[in-house]
Protein backbone atom coordinates (compact mmCIF):
# COMPACT_ATOMS: atom_id res chain seq x y z
CA UNK A 1 0.00 0.00 0.00
CA UNK A 2 1.72 3.56 -1.13
CA UNK A 3 2.22 5.64 1.97
CA UNK A 4 -0.20 8.07 1.02
CA UNK A 5 -2.68 5.82 1.15
CA UNK A 6 -1.33 4.73 4.45
CA UNK A 7 -2.18 8.32 6.39
CA UNK A 8 -5.94 8.27 6.44
CA UNK A 9 -6.33 4.99 8.29
CA UNK A 10 -3.02 5.90 9.93
CA UNK A 11 -4.37 9.33 11.28
CA UNK A 12 -7.98 7.95 11.75
CA UNK A 13 -6.07 5.35 14.10
CA UNK A 14 -4.87 7.79 16.51
CA UNK A 15 -8.03 9.14 16.84
CA UNK A 16 -9.67 5.98 17.86
CA UNK A 17 -7.15 4.91 19.50
CA UNK A 18 -7.87 7.89 21.95
CA UNK A 19 -11.39 7.30 22.53
CA UNK A 20 -10.20 3.39 22.91
CA UNK A 21 -8.23 4.14 25.67
CA UNK A 22 -11.07 6.72 27.31
CA UNK A 23 -14.04 4.02 26.61
CA UNK A 24 -14.24 3.66 30.40
CA UNK A 25 -15.87 7.02 30.82
CA UNK A 26 -18.17 5.91 28.36
CA UNK A 27 -19.65 3.29 30.97
CA UNK A 28 -18.91 4.74 34.87
CA UNK A 29 -20.97 1.32 36.23
CA UNK A 30 -18.40 -1.31 34.56
CA UNK A 31 -15.08 -1.25 36.08
CA UNK A 32 -12.49 -0.03 33.59
CA UNK A 33 -10.93 -3.78 33.27
CA UNK A 34 -14.00 -4.95 32.11
CA UNK A 35 -14.25 -2.59 29.69
CA UNK A 36 -10.92 -2.61 27.77
CA UNK A 37 -11.22 -6.64 28.35
CA UNK A 38 -14.61 -6.25 25.89
CA UNK A 39 -12.81 -3.76 24.02
CA UNK A 40 -10.15 -6.25 22.87
CA UNK A 41 -12.54 -8.88 22.16
CA UNK A 42 -14.52 -6.71 20.33
CA UNK A 43 -11.68 -5.56 18.29
CA UNK A 44 -9.92 -9.19 17.93
CA UNK A 45 -13.72 -10.21 16.46
CA UNK A 46 -13.73 -8.17 13.57
CA UNK A 47 -11.11 -10.54 11.67
CA UNK A 48 -13.58 -13.07 11.70
CA UNK A 49 -15.87 -11.18 10.04
CA UNK A 50 -13.40 -10.76 7.50
CA UNK A 51 -12.27 -14.09 7.17
CA UNK A 52 -16.42 -15.17 6.56
CA UNK A 53 -15.77 -13.03 3.66
CA UNK A 54 -12.67 -13.93 3.09
CA UNK A 55 -14.55 -17.60 2.53
CA UNK A 56 -11.43 -20.03 2.53
CA UNK A 57 -12.04 -22.77 5.55
CA UNK A 58 -8.28 -22.22 6.82
CA UNK A 59 -7.86 -18.55 6.85
CA UNK A 60 -11.68 -18.78 8.94
CA UNK A 61 -10.51 -21.46 11.52
CA UNK A 62 -7.43 -19.39 12.38
CA UNK A 63 -8.46 -16.21 12.38
CA UNK A 64 -11.26 -17.99 15.09
CA UNK A 65 -8.25 -19.33 17.21
CA UNK A 66 -6.50 -15.98 17.12
CA UNK A 67 -9.92 -14.30 18.35
CA UNK A 68 -10.22 -16.85 20.97
CA UNK A 69 -7.13 -16.37 22.60
CA UNK A 70 -7.76 -12.58 22.42
CA UNK A 71 -11.18 -13.80 23.90
CA UNK A 72 -9.37 -15.90 26.83
CA UNK A 73 -6.74 -12.93 27.26
CA UNK A 74 -9.55 -10.70 28.01
CA UNK A 75 -11.40 -12.35 30.14
CA UNK A 76 -8.13 -13.16 32.80
CA UNK A 77 -7.51 -9.09 32.37
CA UNK A 78 -10.77 -8.61 33.83
CA UNK A 79 -9.85 -9.04 37.52
CA UNK A 80 -5.91 -9.96 36.34
CA UNK A 81 -3.29 -6.87 35.75
CA UNK A 82 -4.00 -3.93 33.38
CA UNK A 83 -0.88 -5.23 31.86
CA UNK A 84 -2.97 -7.91 30.37
CA UNK A 85 -5.04 -5.34 28.62
CA UNK A 86 -1.70 -3.55 28.04
CA UNK A 87 -0.59 -6.68 26.59
CA UNK A 88 -3.12 -8.13 24.69
CA UNK A 89 -3.35 -4.77 22.42
CA UNK A 90 -0.24 -4.40 21.58
CA UNK A 91 -0.29 -8.29 20.52
CA UNK A 92 -3.52 -7.74 18.42
CA UNK A 93 -1.69 -4.49 16.52
CA UNK A 94 0.89 -6.85 16.00
CA UNK A 95 -1.30 -9.15 14.75
CA UNK A 96 -2.50 -6.36 12.67
CA UNK A 97 0.97 -5.58 11.13
CA UNK A 98 1.24 -9.25 10.40
CA UNK A 99 -2.18 -9.09 8.64
CA UNK A 100 -1.10 -6.32 6.28
CA UNK A 101 2.42 -7.32 5.34
CA UNK A 102 1.11 -10.69 4.45
CA UNK A 103 -2.64 -10.18 3.45
CA UNK A 104 -3.55 -13.54 5.15
CA UNK A 105 -7.37 -12.05 5.12
CA UNK A 106 -7.93 -11.43 1.47
CA UNK A 107 -10.07 -7.32 0.84
CA UNK A 108 -9.31 -6.02 4.15
CA UNK A 109 -7.26 -3.23 2.49
CA UNK A 110 -6.74 -0.01 5.11
CA UNK A 111 -8.05 -2.18 7.88
CA UNK A 112 -5.06 -3.27 9.74
CA UNK A 113 -3.04 -0.10 9.23
CA UNK A 114 -6.18 1.51 10.97
CA UNK A 115 -6.58 -0.73 13.46
CA UNK A 116 -2.64 -1.37 14.28
CA UNK A 117 -2.42 2.32 14.87
CA UNK A 118 -5.48 2.06 17.34
CA UNK A 119 -4.56 -0.89 19.56
CA UNK A 120 -0.92 0.63 19.57
CA UNK A 121 -1.99 3.91 20.49
CA UNK A 122 -4.48 2.41 23.24
CA UNK A 123 -1.78 0.35 24.18
CA UNK A 124 0.37 3.12 25.47
CA UNK A 125 -2.23 4.79 26.74
CA UNK A 126 -2.83 2.77 28.75
CA UNK A 127 0.54 1.86 29.92
CA UNK A 128 1.16 4.94 30.67
CA UNK A 129 -2.06 5.31 33.03
CA UNK A 130 -0.86 2.36 34.74
CA UNK A 131 2.96 3.82 34.93
CA UNK A 132 1.34 7.30 36.78
CA UNK A 133 -1.48 5.77 38.12
CA UNK A 134 -3.19 8.65 36.54
CA UNK A 135 -6.44 8.60 34.89
CA UNK A 136 -8.22 6.03 34.94
CA UNK A 137 -7.80 3.31 37.77
CA UNK A 138 -6.69 -0.09 36.78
Amino acid sequence: MPAGLIRAPAAWGVVFGGLQAASPLGFPWLTPATVYALGLTLIAAVYVGFSVADGRPTVIAVEIGVASAFVVVAAVAVTGPAWLIVGGLAGHGLKDLWQHRTGFVANTRWWPVFCAVVDLVAAIAIALMTLTHRGLPL
